[in-house]
């Protein structure tokens, strides 16, 4: 089975348009104000209204509550949300899928996906670095990412390009990737030739 490519970081047209002709299954849209990707929902909803039949869209929320989010649904027509902050399982209640995020330290970074995984869809698992909440560039060690399939569907993040994709790939057999910088010609903008390259060696392995 082909592993399932998600871009993250979204935040104009031309980007969205190029990762799905490129082949991408998910587009991420982060609505956290303290990224450099932020977008507004407007801008979200105007792209995904455009975007063609089979394509996921992603809301990225830090630490927001159930409200604001649901707000957000109801504003952007959001497919999934994605948990990527501290958030406790009794978040799991909105009206969407639910990726939750979890930063890797260690192994025992793991503990929290036991009380997750009846509730969420997949788990998203991304090199920590304090304060900052994913698009760091930074790798974690993948035989975590291996172990950590027990608990669910796993969506490798985390310093991911077009040079250790395939490695990556064939070393933790996710069931899914997720790319936000290393496929940047600058924050909030996509390299083209990156991002091409990056979702042809993900469906390639």
């Amino acid at each position: 089975m082909y592993v399932k490519v998600k871009i993250c970081g979204i935040t104009n047209l031309d980007d969205a348009f190029a990762a799905v002709d490129f082949g991408a299954d998910a587009l991420g849209f982060v609505f956290f104000q303290g990224s450099p990707r932020n977008v507004s929902y407007n801008n979200a909803a105007a792209i995904i209204k455009k975007l063609p039949a089979f394509v996921t869209s992603v809301g990225v929320f830090v630490n927001q509550d159930t409200e604001q989010i649901e707000e957000a649904i109801r504003l952007t027509g959001i497919d999934v949300v994605q948990l990527h902050g501290e958030e406790a399982p009794g978040m799991c209640t909105v009206s969407r899928r639910i990726i939750k995020a979890i930063r890797v330290k260690s192994l025992e970074s793991l503990d929290p996906l036991v009380h997750f995984k009846d509730t969420v869809s997949a788990f998203l698992l991304d090199a920590f670095t304090p304060d900052v909440y994913g698009g760091t560039g930074q790798i974690f060690n993948w035989d975590i990412a291996a172990y950590a399939k027990q608990f669910g569907r796993i969506i490798l993040a985390g310093g991911l390009t077009p040079d250790n994709i395939a490695e990556a790939i064939q070393k933790v057999s996710p069931y899914g990737v997720d790319v936000s910088s290393g496929v940047e010609k600058e924050k909030g903008k996509k390299d083209l030739t990156k991002m091409k390259l990056f979702i042809e060696k993900a469906k390639r392995v």
